[in-house]
């Protein structure tokens, strides 16, 4: 007997959701197909290939039933990809326009893979990527066609074995129904496209002090941290760094964010919008905290501590970090 094809749908949500409203869209997309895996804070996977036989529909006209609902019940646009595996069906709706639906059907992977750049793939990042272009392969079909012995010399066995599984659009991965991390997300985007590092700078800086305040006030600390980057194409790249303590120290938050976003090598990329998340959270009592020598630290706690009880009988902008000073930035709705 042979395994039924399988069919991934990646809908990416054109909207800035609070964490009840993104809840109730898994659940109104769950009334497609129970199996729904979230993927923070604006996409969601669905596994279509059970509600095929039940909708008696095509899978991209389920995918079109899925985003009618969205649209009519909620307000929300949305773009999809629809392929045979997580993996494919995220690429696809990042090459979608909103309201779009971009369907890799089987047997067309490979060759809608290939003209794409090496860094489409997930989790390819600048230095991959850098290697890769050094020896001429710029496009992910390159990458497909070289012999396996010569990509492993290149990059080593085991990403070299993962890179190749991806260049030929293999994933595995099943969608698994699970509820959303607890998280803290602030978003920010930008005026215009943004090509200035120190502009990249300011708001990554600017998003781990209010994600340092939500703590704070939350009585939380986060163990890891995610930064995604949208671009002026509509494509993103996330990457996510686990802390080497537990903590809600602003300074220590944005020397991780800034750490991530110095990885990835953005030089004169276009940037429209910033996101960063704290996860693993942990409630502030109950977290251990490196005890430290080093006096600026109390200081810089200290400090920290008398901003957060200016800003609660002031206001937020009652105390700012003065390289936020001349941010010129707009701020979209912050999920929680």
């Amino acid at each position: 007997m042979t395994a039924r094809q399988r069919h991934i749908a990646h809908l990416h949500l054109h909207a800035a959701l609070t964490e009840d409203q993104y809840a109730d869209i898994i659940e109104l997309v769950s009334g497609i197909t129970p199996h729904v895996q979230p993927v923070p804070p604006d996409a969601v996977q669905l596994d279509l290939t059970s509600a095929l036989r039940y909708f008696d529909l095509s899978p991209y006209d389920v995918v079109q039933l899925a985003k009618m609902r969205l649209k009519a019940l909620y307000g929300i646009d949305s773009s999809a990809g629809l392929a045979k595996n997580r993996m494919l069906a995220a690429m696809a709706a990042d090459a979608s326009a909103p309201g779009d639906t971009t369907w890799i059907r089987d047997g067309q992977a490979e060759a809608w893979l290939g003209p794409r750049p090496v860094t489409a793939l997930p989790g390819i990042g600048r230095a991959t990527a850098d290697t890769l272009n050094r020896y001429g392969l710029h496009t992910i079909g390159q990458v497909a066609d070289i012999p396996a012995a010569t990509l492993q010399r290149l990059l080593g066995a085991g990403s070299a074995r993962l890179l190749a599984e991806r260049a030929r659009g293999r994933d595995p991965r099943p969608v698994t129904p699970t509820a959303p991390a607890a998280h803290l997300t602030a978003d920010l985007v930008l005026d215009r496209d943004c090509l200035d590092p120190a502009q990249h700078h300011r708001a990554v800086l600017g998003l781990a002090d209010r994600i340092g305040q939500r703590l704070r006030a939350e009585r939380q600390v986060a163990g890891r941290v995610t930064l995604t980057v949208r671009y002026a194409d509509r494509s993103s790249t996330t990457r996510s760094r686990t802390s080497t303590e537990p903590t809600d120290h602003s300074p220590a938050l944005a020397a991780t964010a800034l750490g991530l976003l110095t990885a990835l090598g953005l030089q004169r990329a276009r940037v429209r919008a910033f996101a960063l998340r704290a996860d693993d959270l942990l409630p502030a009592g109950g977290a251990y905290r490196q005890l430290s020598l080093d006096p600026g630290d109390t200081r810089a706690r200290a400090t920290e501590a008398a901003a957060d009880r200016a800003r609660r009988r002031f206001g937020a902008e009652a105390v700012r970090p003065a390289t936020l000073a001349t941010a010129s930035t707009r701020r979209t709705p912050t999920h929680q």
